[in-house]
């Protein structure tokens, strides 16, 4: 099976982008349908971080987030196979040259870069332009992880870090002039994570970004990825670095990531990755959300 979506995808991404589109959409939405767990998924993480929409919307929301998801399924065989130069086009960057300062400075940099669904398309199009290192955790599927592997690695000299050596080697490669994008927004359980307000809720929320800024003399820049409409494209949005982080407070600097990540999901809520269970890990005695 898993054969077969990827010939899919490798046949799909011949198409324009303005045909793509709407061929992710009806998927998406057929997904929406069919898969009624991660449906309730998405409605209980929709309900809980936009208490005060009307359920009608919250429902729309719902349904776009899916129509979107399945946009940056059928997407994604543009990063496992067309050319540098179209992906270019397709996905521009803004603040390139503010990173390209702080990287030939020989500032180490880690990028902030939440789930959103346009990350792999994000993560290609930066590895055209720099050498980074990230964290690239293994699928079960051999196919499937064969070709998300060769997505995020066929452009430039990228390092690709397992989970369980990540810190020393993340610090190491930042201090080799390797930007470090960094996706520290899911609940991976309690162990080095901290209960910290995520929309107003207590979330299990990793907390190294702090650790790693200093330990690898690091600044922290924001990396969101914006789908644009139907044929439009993306667009990578390099923040300003942070000032003063970080700070005398591992829970305070946690905070402002979730602050960070959560303003930036207000502009485009239907884009964030919702079928996660973000709220799964529970403080003791609270009961659980899914």
């Amino acid at each position: 099976m898993s054969r077969i979506v990827v010939a899919l995808l490798w046949l799909l991404h011949w198409l324009p982008l303005s045909l793509q589109a709407p061929i992710g959409r009806a998927i998406g939405l057929l997904l929406y349908v069919i898969i009624a767990p991660r449906r309730r998924v998405v409605h209980t993480n929709l309900r809980l971080c936009f208490p005060e929409l009307p359920e009608a919307e919250r429902r729309a929301l719902a349904r776009e987030h899916f129509a979107l998801a399945g946009r940056s399924l059928v997407e994604r065989g543009l990063a496992w196979f067309a050319p540098a130069e179209r992906i270019r086009r397709l996905v521009r960057i803004e603040g390139e040259d503010r990173l390209r300062q702080l990287v030939e400075a020989r500032q180490p940099v880690i990028l902030l870069t939440p789930h959103f669904l346009g990350l792999d398309l994000g993560g290609t199009r930066m590895a055209i332009s720099f050498d980074c290192v990230s964290i690239y955790a293994r699928q079960k599927d051999k196919v499937i992880d064969r070709w998300l592997f060769h997505g995020r690695s066929r452009f430039g000299s990228q390092v690709l870090l397992r989970r369980d050596e990540s810190v020393r080697a993340s610090i190491k490669a930042m201090k080799d002039n390797r930007p470090f994008y960094y996706l520290p927004d899911m609940d991976n359980g309690p162990e080095d994570s901290i209960f910290v307000p995520f929309f107003g809720v207590q979330a299990a929320t990793l907390s190294a970004l702090p650790r790693l800024a200093r330990l690898g003399g690091a600044v922290v820049v924001p990396c969101f990825t914006r789908m644009l409409p139907g044929g439009q494209g993306y667009v990578v949005e390099l923040g300003e670095p942070w000032a003063d982080f970080p700070g005398s407070s591992v829970e305070a600097d946690t905070r402002r990531m979730n602050a960070c990540i959560e303003e930036a999901i207000r502009t485009m809520p239907a884009q964030y990755y919702w079928v996660h269970r973000r709220f799964k890990t529970r403080p003791p005695g609270e009961p659980k959300l899914y």
